[in-house]
């Protein structure tokens, strides 16, 4: 009778390490249960725990020669002031036009059956003293007969067209020797209980900021782009949290 209690604690316990599996998201969607998503606050992206500079090949440094009688600057872009991003903190819109389409079909079998059969009939004359260790019925013309059989058939189709125009304003957060620049961008739309967030980060040329001060996603290199959302609609269009951590421990 002492089983049962014990087997009982069990599965709460396990039912507990499966809902923290979740971490704070889990605690954070108690939280907000019949309640619209928290946007999050406008923040410095340099100080986020998860900010890492970036450090990539730098060609060698020039030095500028001023001439007092020229009227151009060695490095200018323009004869008047560039009103485009130059400096840390300085803004420019990124324009995001992403045209993809991809198909792909995959199908794949496998059959495999097995047979095991093993008999004793002679071992040393003591094939014979089986039955005092085995159950009496025991024959030793018939000892082993297995048989297994395992079939698995697989299919995979993807059928993936996206469309994607979006603009979103980045921050210069910082400016590399060679004067390119690395920049953030990140913008939330909640609307109703839904929230969408679009954050996009990567390394412009100064050159490809054009005179409207906006580059499109294309020139930005190692561009890092992510449009989601959190919220009711995004909840159940996720498997459960239990049916997630199965499929990553079931083996079969």
């Amino acid at each position: 009778m002492t089983r049962f209690p014990s087997l009982a604690l069990r599965m709460v316990a396990i039912g507990v390490a499966a809902a923290l599996l979740g971490g704070c998201n889990t605690l954070q969607r108690l939280k907000t249960i019949g309640e619209a998503p928290p946007m999050s606050p406008i923040v410095n992206p340099v100080q986020q725990p998860e900010y890492r500079p970036v450090a990539l090949p730098m060609p060698r440094p020039e030095s500028s020669m001023h001439q007092p009688n020229s009227l151009w600057r060695s490095g200018a872009r323009a004869f008047f002031k560039d009103q485009r991003a130059s400096r840390v903190g300085d803004i420019l819109t990124v324009n995001i036009t992403i045209e993809d389409e991809a198909t792909i079909d995959n199908e794949t079998t496998r059959t495999r059956a097995n047979t095991e059969d093993a008999n004793l009939t002679k071992f040393l004359g003591y094939e014979g003293s089986l039955g005092r260790i085995l159950p009496q019925s025991i024959d030793p013309t018939d000892l082993v007969d297995a048989e297994s059989n395992s079939s698995s058939t697989g299919k995979g189709s993807v059928n993936r067209s996206e469309s994607i125009k979006l603009k979103v304003a980045a921050i210069v957060t910082q400016v590399l020797p060679n004067g390119n620049l690395v920049l953030t961008g990140s913008q939330e739309v909640r609307v109703n209980y839904e929230v969408r967030v679009l954050t996009v980060t990567g390394v412009v040329r100064p050159e490809d900021i054009s005179a409207v001060n906006t580059v499109n996603h294309t020139q930005i290199a190692e561009a890092r782009i992510a449009y989601g959302g959190r919220g009711q609609l995004s909840d159940v269009q996720q498997p459960r949290y239990g049916q997630q951590l199965y499929d990553v421990i079931f083996p079969f």
